[in-house]
């Protein structure tokens, strides 16, 4: 959903210094661009080239000249001309320097950097003071520099076999130039107090203003597009972690060279180039490490990937000399349209970009969307460290106050470095009424709705997945549901759902209130009433929220269900730090929809009541929340994750039958790889004592249908089932699960087939104690242990995919091909 927002912004709403010079850095003998050579103006401004040897130099005022330096090449100052705006510079190497360096046989960045590693924990301000706050100004804006646009009027021709006929007149870049002149495309500002303590690190945001919006869209705002650190393990940059440079195996993944040296703060700090030693583009991070030549601490970096995006990450940092240590004083970041072979498809738009082709091809025309960029800019200031410092809920990374989006103007000129430019100004102004004349607002909310299977109708959003659904039970399912929002009110709701089966011929229906009782903890109590069907044996952890689809393809083949009729009392919290947990209370009356009884002491039950006290609990110890006035967000998911469930029957309470006790637990871990790929482990266990009857067991989500060749067992694959396993062949009472996944990056086999493989392997066992107990099903139990294995070849054409997964083991089956399933899949690929 952030990546929603962000490339919304970026990419659909439709403070350039008055100077700027541009060009390019390359050795005289070779001609190949210098990376991040050194560009000194006259007038005192610093910078370096890229990692193509480009470089930009900007300024309020004309500079008379500029200098560029390069370790092991002599100094070149080159005067500025008027009318000339872009100069090719050629760098001379130094005959003795290069023999100095390249004869060696050592790297003597190599030495530089094993200090920096050495030296992590005394320079790392988050290791070496006991607390520190300060607070920072950010502001963020989408762009285009005006002087880089042509903005012309253009005549559209549509060729055919004889000639050339106009079509029309294109006036999309004089507009856009138009507007840029004017404003920028948006623009937002914050105001933060940080404080650290106890190892934690939490952001208050004191003031938020975004341009169009009179409450801030609350997931740009929890939006990490840069680490805070430049000494963790790994660094991130627009939500992607890179091994970072100077990690304790960073000798494995990076080529370091020597560039030059420079005064910082009046230290002189070493320049390190590094690079991913992988060949691939866009493989990883490089840069420049600007580091201290006295204690071996980070003074400045910079950091870049360059692929479809070009993003760049700056750390500025100011010496402490109390402390001896450089202290992290402002961030900059940056993306601009990068090269790729492919275009993009974002939000039902096209993106285009010039691949690396052969130099007689003729390159697309430019697009204004080629040349707009994003740009974040954060101060911080108020600096203090090692006071005595008490922080409010540390469990929250970021917490937004309630009158963060009501600040005067007072409030902003107070924190603002610079006051705003003209632009700026005319972007608050335009950007409100453009806003409210496309309903941006309305979009976004229904976007987010959507994602989240809602289709808001004013003050009540329409749940999409219960307007039809198949299982072999009910046949079709066709229903309406869904619940009120805060249009309606805020601190009270009404859910519920209406349903028919075309088999079975029954309706079904959920009605349900509930009103909230905490504001920060986002608790709510509940009470309500339910009559419905469920798949027997089917383990399902109600705090859990069930991501949307369009389809949920594994109780298609589903035919044993039990009716329930069911009033509920619940209180739903996240009072808990980093938890958010659900306690009921649930009597239900369950009426078994196959040939089923339950045999307790002799006496036989086809239906029975239970009575039963529930809390269902989801821990993620290692996620960042993010507290809005409207509730809390998990802005960062981190794995492991957690799940808890406990079921205790209330004997002699309101008629209950049976008296059980009943444990759930699962957790999930998953790993992303720097190069793409991805591992999936997930673990699960059950157990269930007393007197439980068959349809609250467990089956271990089996997902076969009993048909004779493989080809009419071709069905639909589920998330983690056991897609060998055939419905209602095993039971237990007590059970482990575990499965591993690992997916590969997607391969192209043309230009619109390109699947993604992925790894899979299933195990599973279990224990049914008095099976005697349960009579009108035929059944095993998992006492030696269930094993699958098999691939998925996801995405293959337009989300369709195919999988394929063997059983082996003790439960292994006589004929080959009973133990073969083939299945089929869905990836619903949003473009976000």
């Amino acid at each position: 959903m952030k990546h929603f927002c962000l490339l919304f912004f970026f990419f659909t709403f439709s403070v350039q210094a008055q100077f700027q010079l541009n060009g390019i850095v390359k050795e005289s003998i070779t001609n190949k661009p210098l990376a991040f050579a050194t560009i000194t103006s006259a007038a005192g401004f610093t910078t370096i080239s890229d990692v193509d040897g480009k470089f930009s130099i900007f300024s309020k005022n004309s500079i008379p000249s500029f200098d560029v330096s390069y370790i092991g090449h002599f100094r070149i100052t080159v005067a500025v001309l008027k009318e000339k705006n872009y100069y090719a510079v050629f760098l001379t190497p130094k005959r003795d320097d290069l023999k100095e360096v390249f004869i060696s046989n050592t790297n003597p960045a190599l030495a530089i950097i094993k200090k920096v590693i050495e030296n992590k924990n005394k320079n790392n301000p988050q290791s070496r003071l006991k607390t520190f706050e300060f607070k920072s100004y950010n502001k963020l804006i989408v762009s285009a520099n005006p002087d880089s646009l042509k903005g012309t009027i253009d005549s559209v021709f549509i060729e055919n076999s004889i000639s050339k006929t106009f079509s029309k007149i294109d006036s999309s870049a004089y507009k856009f130039k138009e507007i840029v002149r004017k404003q920028h495309l948006f623009q937002t500002e914050k105001v933060s107090q940080y404080q650290f303590g106890n190892q934690k690190l939490k952001e208050t945001i004191l003031g938020t203003k975004m341009a169009g919006f009179k409450q801030p869209v609350y997931e740009i705002l929890g939006f990490n597009l840069q680490s805070f650190s430049v000494y963790d393990s790994r660094y991130e940059l627009f939500e992607t972690n890179y091994n970072s440079p100077i990690a304790r195996d960073a000798l494995n993944d990076y080529n370091y060279k020597l560039l030059d040296t420079i005064a910082i703060d009046g230290r002189t700090s070493y320049m390190i180039y590094f690079k991913n030693k992988k060949k691939s583009k866009a493989s990883g991070l490089e840069g420049v490490l600007y580091i201290d030549q006295t204690n071996f601490a980070i003074s400045k970096a910079i950091m870049r990937i360059k692929g479809v995006l070009d993003i760049s990450g700056i750390h500025e940092f100011q010496y402490i000399p109390q402390e001896n240590i450089w202290f992290p004083i402002r961030k900059t970041f940056k993306i601009i349209k990068g090269k790729n072979d492919d275009d993009i498809k974002i939000l039902g738009g096209t993106i285009q970009f010039d691949g690396d082709v052969e130099k007689d091809f003729q390159t697309r025309k430019k697009t204004p969307s080629d040349f707009t960029y994003l740009l974040s800019k954060t101060d911080n200031f108020d600096i203090q460290y090692n006071i005595p410092l008490k922080i409010k809920q540390s469990y929250i990374s970021v917490e937004i106050k309630e009158d963060a989006i009501n600040k005067p103007e007072p409030f902003w000129d107070s924190y603002r470095k610079d006051s705003l430019d003209i632009r700026s100004q005319k972007t608050y102004l335009a950007l409100d009424s453009i806003a409210i004349k496309r309903r941006i607002t309305s979009r976004i909310r229904f976007g987010r709705k959507v994602i989240n299977g809602f289709l808001p109708l004013g003050f009540f959003d329409m749940d999409l997945r219960k307007i039809i659904s198949y299982n072999n039970y009910e046949g079709f399912r066709l229903g309406f549901g869904g619940i009120t929002n805060d249009q309606f009110l805020k601190n009270f709701r009404i859910e519920g759902y209406s349903a028919y089966g075309t088999k079975d011929g029954n309706f079904k229906y959920n009605v349900g209130l509930s009103a909230r009782v905490g504001q920060f903890s986002d608790s709510w109590i509940g009470l309500s009433y339910t009559d419905d069907v469920r798949e027997i044996a089917n383990t399902l952890y109600t705090i859990e929220k069930s991501p949307f689809k369009l389809y949920d393809p594994r109780p298609i083949n589903i035919s044993t269900f039990y009716n329930y009729v069911s009033w509920k009392a619940s209180f739903k919290t996240q009072i808990i730090p980093k938890t958010e947990s659900l306690w009921t209370l649930n009597r239900s009356e369950i009426e078994p929809k196959f040939n089923y009884v339950y045999n307790l002491n002799n006496k036989l039950y086809t239906n029975y009541i239970m009575t039963t006290a529930m809390v269902s609990l989801q821990w993620s110890p290692f996620s960042n929340y993010m507290q809005t006035p409207t509730g809390r967000v998990e802005v960062e998911k981190r794995f492991p994750k957690f799940t808890f469930q406990f079921t205790q029957s209330l004997p002699k309470v309101l008629d209950n039958d049976f008296e059980f006790s009943k444990i759930d637990f699962k957790t999930e871990y998953e790993k992303k790889y720097l190069n793409g790929q991805k591992t999936n482990l997930l673990f699960e266990a059950g157990y269930a004592t007393g007197d439980i009857p068959l349809t609250h067991l467990y089956n271990t989500s089996p997902n076969n249908i009993t048909k004779e060749t493989i080809i009419q067992r071709i069905t639909f694959a589920g998330k983690n089932s056991f897609e060998t396993m055939y419905f209602n062949e095993f039971f237990s009472n007590e059970f482990v699960y575990f499965q591993f996944k690992h997916g590969f990056n997607r391969v192209t086999i043309f230009k619109k087939v390109k699947p993604s493989l992925v790894l899979v392997s299933r195990m599973g066992w279990g224990n049914l104690q008095k099976p005697e107990q349960h009579a009108g099903l035929n059944y095993k139990t998992l006492n030696e242990g269930y094993f699958e294995s098999g691939i998925e070849l996801n995405q293959i054409f337009k989300g369709l995919g195919l999988t394929a997964f063997y059983r082996y083991g003790p439960n292994q089956l006589l004929r080959f091909e009973d133990n073969i399933a083939i299945k089929l899949s869905y990836v619903l690929n949003l473009g976000l």
